[in-house]
């Protein structure tokens, strides 16, 4: 009974640690989502998207709660900006067991009714595995000038 007990303390502990496919996929996801929002397509950024999504955004001072709140947003966005090119810079992926985090450094440039802007800044994601898919449930950026 006691091999049991330690066979089944092995396994869980096993279970809980990141590999390296895991730390791929979060940064392959960031990419996924700002792809979809680059080519308008709010449908699929939302499948990335955890429906208890919360967010500090650039020039937040409330947080922003909720994946029907961020879809509305983006729906905004993507209907104001276009040709919008984003890039990760220095990203860095810490898994512990189905909560992971991504921090990195990103520039963005594209067009508003303004004219051409350029942004830069750095941020902090966090993702929770449910059903075997990362989703994000958090999102914390600061534009940097």
């Amino acid at each position: 009974m006691k091999n049991i007990a330690l066979l089944l303390t092995a396994l869980l502990c096993v279970t809980t640690f990141a590999s390296p496919e895991d730390e791929e996929t979060i940064k392959s996801t960031m990419i996924k989502m700002w792809a979809a929002l680059e080519q308008g397509d709010v449908g699929t950024y939302a499948t990335y998207v955890h429906p208890d999504y919360t967010l500090f955004g650039e020039s937040d001072v409330y947080l922003a709660e909720g994946k029907a709140l961020e879809v509305r947003a983006m729906k905004d966005w993507v209907g104001r900006a276009k040709n919008v090119q984003t890039e990760m810079h220095d990203p860095a992926v810490t898994v512990r067991g189905d909560t992971a985090w991504i921090t990195y450094y990103w520039t963005d440039a594209g067009y508003t009714d303004a004219g051409r802007y350029t942004s830069r800044g750095k941020s902090t994601r966090i993702f929770v595995r449910e059903k075997g898919r990362w989703l994000c449930i958090h999102g914390h950026f600061t534009e940097v000038e």
